[in-house]
């Protein structure tokens, strides 16, 4: 389990996170500006699931399984970074999906500030990217406020406006 000082827990996804998995991805709700909508049924999540878990078995990182550190057992959402095919080339992607419950209590915020502290503390990766819907103002406004910057668009929706890409580099700092 990684722990922060934050009011969240993260651990990586288990099996029996199955259930949960298709209650948040499932909802139409938390897939508004998803142009894939939500999950169909328990055999989709269950893919999901599975890309997750060979994803942390590769890696060693993923997609976190969040819950309050009040109470460790509830997931409330699912985030945080994972390598992401841009079309053609593969970037890491910070991503984050609540249970619409947990909205507007600024958890995606935290769990964006305790993924970038993974990526860059831990992991020492060089630049993580998030790839965000033109007209998804909040989620926007999560990767401004962690200080991630415009870096593109990405045209991965057909017949829609194209994604906007947001990117932030391993915070480098000078000797004197």
């Amino acid at each position: 389990m990684f722990t922060t000082e934050s009011r969240l827990v993260y651990r990586q996804p288990l099996p029996s996170d199955l259930q949960r998995l298709l209650e948040i991805f499932g909802d139409p709700q938390t897939n508004q500006f998803n142009p894939a909508g939500p999950l169909a049924n328990v055999d989709a999540a269950q893919r999901l699931l599975d890309q997750w878990l060979q994803q942390w078995a590769a890696e060693g990182y993923g997609w976190w399984a969040i819950a309050l550190r009040e109470a460790p057992q509830f997931i409330i959402g699912f985030g945080g970074i994972a390598p992401l095919n841009y079309l053609t080339e593969r970037r890491v992607n910070l991503g984050y999906r609540f249970a619409v419950q947990a909205w507007g209590q600024g958890y995606a915020t935290e769990v964006a500030r305790d993924a970038l502290a993974l990526a860059f503390e831990t992991l020492g990766l060089p630049e993580v990217f998030g790839l965000v819907r033109p007209d998804h103002a909040a989620s926007i406004r999560v990767l401004e406020k962690i200080g991630m910057q415009p870096f593109g668009l990405l045209d991965d929706v057909p017949g829609r406006a194209p994604s906007r890409v947001f990117r932030i580099c391993h915070p480098t700092t000078a000797h004197a």
